[in-house]
Parts: structure tokens; C-alpha cells; sequence
């Protein structure tokens, strides 16, 4: 899968006929797993005298436990830097040598570069590369019509799922939404469907399973397009630094995830009756971004979150998931990538971009089998703040000193999801990555919106008085007083944005206000606790949680009213 729906070329080899004539000899099947070996490059900036370029290295033959790669330039590139690889150049002749920390490459395993460097006159693609001395394929950003696994007519994948398509309106959803008063306002929103545990796949207490919503989808669909939006949330260990959200698998129940629940779904998603849908999958919230921010030695880590660290089934989990729903061809991934009240700190935000990067590339995923990533998932965090800006200041004091803002690089979820991706991108993932926000409860709207700036008295009276973001503290994540429905779900509504989504279903808990025994294995979090006093993941202030909350992903009539009425926009 690739976003860019690039296809392997061959590597030509010339072969003497009995003519003495040299001919191509093209292998039969490009895509198969008899090719030896496959390389994407790609050059992700341009600027006339100079360039970046991001690699990734394939290994279709015998596992390795070092490699080298090796190409020629036909012009005077000169590589002046590198990242990820030992990169040395004779001439024209570069070789890129693996790391102490990547020598490994497993059958259908890959290893990501990249580099800068300079030229002058034209810039090419190198036209062949060898891995230990085996000529490879080369990934040009084209479509293959002899690959199995490129999408080519009607079906092919598309550079943003939700430009031009309607969105799946999830009809358990809509039904709960529209027997509330006033409800119906909003009840054919389109919103995420959540198979949040093995049981979701077949459907839970008569309820609706994969298939089901597949079915209703191409009811929907009717003669367009339409895009099914799904939440692949079953990690092992799932959500560490939580117990709200834990799931069914311990930590070590790697294979259960791969064997019962990941190729489950995958394998109904494969089903051709489907083919003409556009599937979303965003890839297991919650998790990832723990083992950056809350695991040994940083003062919110949990035990939880050191285990797994520790087993690395975090990044095996969302590898598997990546590769295997990724061989689907209308399957677009987004992995999540937290928000900025998580990770838009220097000491995580790029930090987590490699964790993303590690995962992606692991378990027989590449770069290539990922879409996009999700923000905001299921939080609250504003879409943008216009009252003050991270470059403001009041008598000569950084909004970045603020309290709220606390040295974090950003304010809000627009422009934490817009550097998030240019990071993405310059790490090696492809320059035409999308994003999603998930605004289904970041409005902030009602008599406690903000009209303008806070006084200038402190820095800390400009960006409280002004900021739409109600909560006590950023770190607060649970059913939180005050929140309000956000932007509704749209396309391509900012550059480098897929759409704005609702895909936590606005009106599902998030935990419960106190302990509640179910056998989905949730537990009880103290953040959802309306007279819990803190930890340092918030840095020990009010949960800010609204009382008499059900377990998480249950209906909470007085959340989803108080969304209504602090909507912003407005609900007419």
C-alpha cells in the first residue's frame, strides 16, 4: 500500500539473445516475493542546488543481519549527510551500511534512511540498486497494473479518501443520537466504528458486527463514493498509563492479537463485495506515544507502560496491523499520533515521530502502508486558538511561560497536526501524507467561549482569559465539564488535512466516575473521578470529569447534551 499508490518497476537485466542482440528480460510477477529485494526512493525537497531524500530497503529473499545498499548517480549528487545508515560515496557510487541498530532484516522485513546532499544540473533517480550485490526493484511513484496488490480503475486508491465521498453513518449511533432531545440536529453525522475488542468483529450483545456495518455501508453508498471510517483499538497491554481504556489482552498476548482479532478483520475487509468502499482504519489509539511519555525515568511512567516497553509488542501490534490491512487495496491507515497536549513538548514530539516510524517498519510493514495519522483522537483539545499565538509575549514574558501553555511548542490541534506531518514526511514517510483531527468534542463553544484576548496584566491572564480550551489542565482526558461538539466532519479543510472527523462518537463515555465490574475489562480510572485531585501526568490538578459517568464506549445522556449546547459551531 502507498499513499502515492507507487508499484514496483523491474530491474531490467540485459540478457544476450542468440542473435547476440541485448533484449529486457522483465520478471513475470513484479509484486511477488521471488523479487529479491525492492527499494523506494524518494526526494522529499528540492531546492535547486541541494536535496533530501528518504530510503526504504526490502528484503524479499533470506534474512539478514547486515546489508548494504548500494546505487550510482548519474549526475554530480554529492551525499553530504546521512541518518539511519552508514552512507559513503566513491565517485558516483554511493553505499548506504546498516546501523548497529538495524542490521536486522527479516524476510519481508525493511529499513528506512535518509540523507541530504547537493548537485547541480539535474537531479535523477538512481536507475539501479543492489542490496548485497542482488540487483533490486525501484519504487518510481507509479502504478502497476501486473501487481496483485496495486489497486488500478475505479478502485485505486486516491490521494484522500474523503475528497468527493459521503462518510458512513453509523446507524447505532445516529439511532441513540436522534432519541435525544434535539438529537436529530445531529444524529447523520458520520462517525467512527469502534472494534475496541475480538467480540466487536461478530457483534456484541446483538448489536452490529464488521460485516454488518460493511453491509449498511454499501446501502449508503448507493452509486458514489463512500468512506467507512474504523477503529482498530485491541492492543496487547492496550493504553498503558490508563485503566478507563484498558482492553481484553494482556501484554504479553501478541499472537492473540495477530491470529484472533487483526487477521479476523482483515480477512472480512478482503471480502471483493466490499472492494468498492473506501475503508479508513485508524490504527490503536492510546498507545504508542505511553512509551515516549510515560515510561522509566520520566516521573509519569507506570509500570504498565515499562512492560511494554519493554516486549515491543506496542510496535508489533501496529506493524502487524499496518501490514496486513495494508494488503488490502481500498484500506487507507492512519496511525494515531496522540495531540498536542501529549506530545507537542520538545522532549516528545520527535521522539514519538521515530517510535511512529519504528512501528511502521516492523512486522513486514513499510512507510508505504500508511495513509496518514489521526490527532485528537477522543480528546479534546481546541482546533485553533485565536486569541494568542506561541509567538506572543506580555511585557517581554513567552506565552510558552504561561501555565497553560507550559513551554509546549504549540496551542492548539491545527498546527500540532501540520508540524507533526512535516516531521513525519522528513523522517521518511511519504510527502503526501494526510492528517485527520478528530473535532468531535473540541468545540468549546457556549457562554464560556472567549471573544477576544485575555488582559495583558501576565502572561498567564492573556492566554487564560482568551483561550476556547476550557480544561483545568491539558492532561485532562476524561468526559471534561464544559466540552462542546466541534467542527463538523469535513474534506481537505486545511493543507496537509484529509478531513476533519468525528471519530469518537460524541455521546460514548470515555470511563466511569467511579468503579463499575463489566466483562469488557475496563477498570477504573481515577481521571474520571470528578473529586480526584491529580497525578503528575496533569500535574496534580482537578480530573475536571463530569460525575455519574458509565464505563468507557457506553451511552452518557448528560455528555452528549452538554456537547449540544456548547457546540461551536453552534448548532442551529
Amino acid at each position: 500500500m502507498s499513499r502515492s499508490r507507487t508499484a514496483l518497476l523491474a530491474a531490467l537485466a540485459l540478457v544476450a539473445g542468440a542473435s547476440g542482440a541485448a533484449y529486457a528480460a522483465v520478471p513475470p510477477d513484479v509484486g511477488a516475493a521471488a523479487v529479491p529485494c525492492t527499494v523506494d526512493y524518494k526526494v522529499q525537497n528540492d531546492w535547486g542546488s541541494g536535496f533530501t531524500a528518504a530510503v526504504t530497503v526490502t528484503n524479499n529473499s533470506t534474512a539478514k543481519s547486515s546489508w548494504s545498499l548500494k546505487w550510482s548517480y548519474a549526475g554530480n549528487q554529492k551525499v553530504t549527510s546521512g541518518w539511519n545508515a552508514k552512507i559513503s560515496q566513491s565517485g558516483t557510487a554511493v553505499t548506504a551500511a546498516n546501523e548497529s541498530y538495524n542490521g536486522t532484516l527479516s524476510t519481508g522485513g525493511s529499513a528506512s534512511f535518509g540523507f541530504q546532499g547537493t548537485y547541480s544540473g539535474t537531479n535523477a533517480v538512481p536507475a539501479t540498486f543492489t542490496l548485497d550485490g542482488v540487483t533490486c526493484n525501484v519504487d518510481d511513484g507509479s502504478t502497476d497494473p501486473t501487481d496483485p496488490e496495486e489497486p488500478t480503475g475505479p478502485n485505486a486508491r486516491v490521494n484522500n479518501p474523503y475528497d468527493g465521498a459521503k462518510v458512513y453513518v453509523n446507524p447505532e449511533w445516529s439511532a441513540k443520537a436522534a432519541a435525544e432531545t434535539g438529537g436529530s440536529r445531529i444524529s447523520n453525522q458520520p462517525t467512527g466504528v469502534w472494534l475496541d475488542r475480538t467480540a466487536a468483529i461478530e457483534g456484541v450483545n446483538g448489536g452490529m458486527g464488521l460485516r454488518d456495518h460493511l453491509d449498511a455501508a454499501l446501502t449508503q453508498k448507493g452509486s458514489g463514493e463512500l468512506v467507512v471510517q474504523l477503529v482498530i483499538y485491541n492492543l496487547p497491554g492496550r493504553d498503558c498509563a490508563a485503566l478507563a481504556s484498558n482492553g481484553e489482552l494482556g501484554p504479553t498476548e501478541i499472537d492473540k492479537y495477530k491470529t484472533q482479532y487483526i487477521d479476523p478483520i482483515a480477512a472480512i475487509l478482503a471480502d471483493s463485495k466490499y472492494a468498492g468502499l473506501r475503508i479508513v482504519t485508524t490504527v490503536e489509539i492510546d498507545s504508542l506515544p505511553n512509551l515516549v511519555t510515560n515510561t522509566t525515568p520520566r516521573a509519569t511512567a507506570t509500570a504498565n507502560c515499562d512492560v511494554m516497553k519493554a516486549n515491543g509488542n506496542y510496535q508489533k501490534g501496529v506493524g502487524y496491523a499496518l501490514n496486513k490491512l495494508g494488503d488490502v487495496a481500498n484500506v487507507y491507515n492512519y496511525i494515531d499520533a496522540g495531540h498536542h497536549g501529549w506530545l507537542g513538548w520538545d522532549d516528545n514530539f520527535g521522539a514519538s515521530a521515530n517510535l511512529f516510524k519504528e512501528a511502521a517498519t516492523t512486522e513486514g510493514a513499510t512507510v508505504s502502508d500508511v495513509h496518514g495519522f489521526i490527532v485528537n483522537t477522543a480528546n479534546y483539545s481546541a482546533l485553533k486558538e485565536e486569541n494568542f499565538t506561541i509567538n506572543d509575549s506580555v511585557n517581554g514574558t513567552s506565552v510558552r511561560q504561561s501555565k497553560w501553555v507550559d513551554w509546549n511548542r504549540y496551542t492548539d490541534e491545527l498546527s500540532y497536526a501540520q508540524a507533526m506531518r512535516n516531521q513525519l514526511v522528513s523522517i521518511g514517510f511519504d510527502s503526501n501524507l494526510g492528517m485527520l483531527i478528530d473535532t468531535s468534542r473540541n468545540g468549546w463553544g457556549g457562554s464560556a467561549r472567549p471573544t477576544g484576548p485575555g488582559a495583558t496584566t501576565t502572561v498567564d491572564t492573556y492566554v487564560d482569559g482568551g483561550r476556547y480550551d476550557r480544561r483545568i489542565h491539558l492532561g485532562n482526558w476524561c468526559n471534561q465539564s464544559g466540552a462542546g461538539l466541534g467542527e463538523r466532519p469535513q474534506a481537505s479543510p486545511a493543507t496537509g488535512i484529509d478531513a476533519y472527523v468525528w471519530m469518537k462518537p460524541p455521546g460514548e463515555s470515555d470511563g466511569s466516575s467511579t468503579a463499575i465490574d463489566n466483562d469488557e475489562g475496563k477498570g477504573f480510572d481515577r481521571m474520571c473521578d470528578p473529586t480526584y485531585t491529580g497525578n503528575p501526568r496533569n500535574n496534580n490538578n482537578m480530573s475536571g470529569a463530569l460525575a455519574n459517568a458509565p464505563i468507557s464506549g457506553h451511552w452518557f445522556s448528560a455528555q452528549f447534551q452538554q456537547l449540544m449546547q456548547n457546540a461551536y459551531p453552534p448548532l442551529s
